[in-house]
């Protein structure tokens, strides 16, 4: 039987006395951080998106006002054109 070293026995665990006593060296801890860097980089990428939906809308909510000012002076036109033909209609029949 080989005598194995205590060098040896710390590697073939996969950790070595440095690595065990590294906070930084937990998953557990490492998750968490990463967990909380990912929210705050959500949070910022969410900020982002929300000034660009805004943009966005606000332009859409431009063009959809004047499109419906528009529309709404057509309608107001042809209403109006078309009383004037039913007046001069009716007043010829009199």
């Amino acid at each position: 039987m080989a005598s194995v070293t205590p060098f040896e026995r710390q590697e073939s665990n996969g950790l070595g006395w440095a690595d065990q006593w590294d906070y930084k060296f937990n998953d557990e801890v490492a998750r968490k951080e990463n967990r909380e860097k990912q929210k705050e980089d959500n949070k910022q990428k969410m900020a982002e998106y929300n000034k660009k939906v805004k943009a966005v809308a606000s332009s859409g909510m431009e063009k959809t006002k004047t499109v419906v000012t528009v529309g709404a002076q057509k309608v107001m036109s042809g209403t109006s054109t078309s009383f004037r033909w039913l007046k001069e209609k009716v007043q010829k029949k009199n």
